[in-house]
């Protein structure tokens, strides 16, 4: 038992020395594979690798002051962005079809530098008005006028009393669409342009927010600047500079001009005819015998003009039309089918050229079959009166002031006296002698008994110091589209001047006074020179006499 103990013990020993060695030399190991795999796990570690798991490579950055844009270039950037968008917005979603009166428009917001509104009338031109300041100009395009809203206005004309309240309801209900609508394609246009941009959406949704701020900014800064007088300045282009009065027509459209002037022609016809029942003037009665000339004068391109005359010709049945000038008011040749309806008028029409009268013009009125142009103290013998006439030697088509004009003027009124002292000498006396100015009409007194001109826009009768009578007209076109240039419309006017057939003498005449633009006023008065006043003693001579009568002074102004 002790022999196999000691075995045992030894056994036992020798087996813990070599497990002793085991583990030494498996520690050697062990150490060997824990350095080993320190070591890996460090060079894994540098090239971001672990056992089993893979790593992302390091990012190389700058240094922030390196690679950001300066403040002063992110602000451009995001301007550039909020305009460009906002434009595009408004470009392509931004414009409104408007129903106004018996028009159709198309409204749109437009970036301006200057603001204001253009009024496209194609294929006229365009009318500009300076509305409002402000980075916005709002653009009117008039489409069409419909034939079927236009015609319910010609067919029921009460309709017109409530159509200026129906106009501004539409106007006001299209800018108010065009205002959300505008507002909508500025932000879409502008976050869209912002999303693809900065890929952002904050961005995007923050280029949107500055361009809706702009928006209302503008607007705030239409509103604060608003002028409603500009109407009454625009300025034309396209066929619309040379005839601006067709800008006043298409400006009035809404109003149904053709009805208006139709109208006013109409009331012409009535107050005539009143007038011819209860005229309480028995100290002169027209006979069928006596020569009846219709003075004409400034019609400026009013259209509502030719109706009043052609009424006033046939009411009166008037003999003669005499237009002292101003029938344009550029003479272009663009304006001369304003004329045409002179043919259809029936009567002779005597005309003399007036400072807004060209060249053009009195060329093409000389080839019309019933028209005299009278130039150059040229006579002519029509309807039983002889007359003669000289055109205004200014071509001042813009209202401007000419150094010297007023020489010129009498210097033409010069050449006209010495042609009326030669048709007296050739024993062919002129009745009536036609001039535009009234400083050139001045200058024939004592060379014949009446005298006609316009130029100055109202009414007026002088006596002049030898006897010659000088009628001054007013505006038969109510002055063209500068009617409205005043507090009131200036009003239309005409006369009927009534010549003994056998003396050739001025018995009397009327004076015509029509309610301007909008109006619907008439007022006929009759007026007798002096010696044909009751009790009063003819004179057998129809050269001029030198005797008393109403004088009032002429104005200054050069319309």
């Amino acid at each position: 038992m002790a022999r196999v103990r000691t075995r045992t013990r030894a056994q036992s020993r020798t087996r813990a020395q070599a497990e002793t060695r085991t583990r030494a030399r498996g520690g050697d190991r062990t150490g060997d594979r824990t350095g080993a795999r320190t070591r890996l796990r460090a060079l894994a570690g540098r090239a971001g690798v672990r056992a089993g798991v893979r790593t992302p490579l390091p990012v190389l950055e700058l240094a922030p002051e390196a690679h950001r844009p300066p403040a002063w270039s992110r602000v451009l950037g995001l301007a550039a962005v909020v305009l460009v968008g906002a434009w595009l917005g408004l470009l392509i979603v931004g414009n409104v079809r408007a129903q106004v009166g018996p028009m159709d428009t198309t409204m749109t917001l437009r970036p301006s530098l200057t603001g204001g509104t253009k009024i496209n009338v194609s294929p006229l031109g365009a009318l500009y008005l300076d509305t409002h300041a402000g980075p916005v100009r709002l653009d009117v395009n008039v489409d069409q006028l419909d034939p079927v809203r236009a015609q319910a206005l010609v067919d029921h004309p009460e309709r017109l009393s409530g159509l200026q309240d129906e106009v501004a309801h539409d106007v006001e209900h299209g800018t108010l669409d065009l205002a959300v609508r505008s507002c909508v394609a500025v932000v879409a246009g502008a976050t869209a342009l912002g999303l693809a941009v900065y890929r952002r959406p904050r961005r995007a949704l923050t280029a949107g927010g500055l361009a809706l701020a702009l928006l209302a900014s503008s607007g705030a800064t239409a509103f604060a600047t608003w002028n409603p007088e500009s109407v009454l300045e625009p300025r034309f282009s396209g066929l619309l500079s040379s005839a601006p009065a067709l800008v006043g027509n298409a400006r009035s459209i809404v109003t149904e001009f053709d009805v208006y002037q139709k109208e006013l022609a109409r009331l012409v016809t009535n107050v005539t005819k009143l007038y011819d029942v209860t005229s309480t003037l028995p100290a002169y009665s027209p006979d069928p015998a006596t020569l009846r000339v219709l003075h004409v004068s400034d019609i400026h391109l009013n259209p509502a003009s030719w109706k009043i005359i052609a009424s006033l010709v046939e009411q009166y049945k008037v003999n003669v039309i005499v237009d002292s000038g101003d029938t344009m008011d550029h003479g272009t040749a663009a304006e001369n089918g304003f004329l045409d309806p002179i043919a259809d008028l029936g009567v002779p029409y005597i005309w003399v050229r007036g400072n807004h009268d060209s060249r053009t013009t009195q060329r093409h009125l000389s080839r019309m079959k019933n028209v005299h142009v009278l130039d150059d103290g040229r006579a002519e013998t029509i309807a039983g009166l002889r007359f003669a006439g000289i055109g205004d030697p200014q071509f001042t088509p813009d209202r401007s002031s000419v150094p010297g004009g007023d020489a010129a003027e009498e210097l033409a009124g010069d050449r006209l006296a010495t042609a009326l002292r030669e048709q007296r000498a050739a024993d062919t006396p002129v009745d009536v002698a036609i001039v535009h100015e009234p400083s050139a009409a001045r200058m024939t007194d004592g060379e014949v008994p009446l005298v006609l001109a316009g130029h100055l826009h109202h009414e007026q009768t002088e006596l002049l110091a030898h006897g010659t009578r000088l009628r001054v007209e007013g505006s038969t076109g109510g002055s063209g589209l500068r009617a409205v240039e005043g507090r009131y419309p200036d009003p239309i006017e005409a006369s009927i001047l009534y010549f003994d057939r056998d003396s050739h003498r001025l018995q009397a005449w009327d004076e015509i006074k029509l309610g301007g633009l909008g109006e619907t006023t008439a007022e006929v008065s009759r007026h007798l020179p002096e010696d044909n006043q009751p009790g009063a003693t003819p004179s057998p001579s129809q050269s001029p006499s030198p005797s008393g009568g109403t004088t009032s002074t002429p104005s200054s102004s050069a319309p």
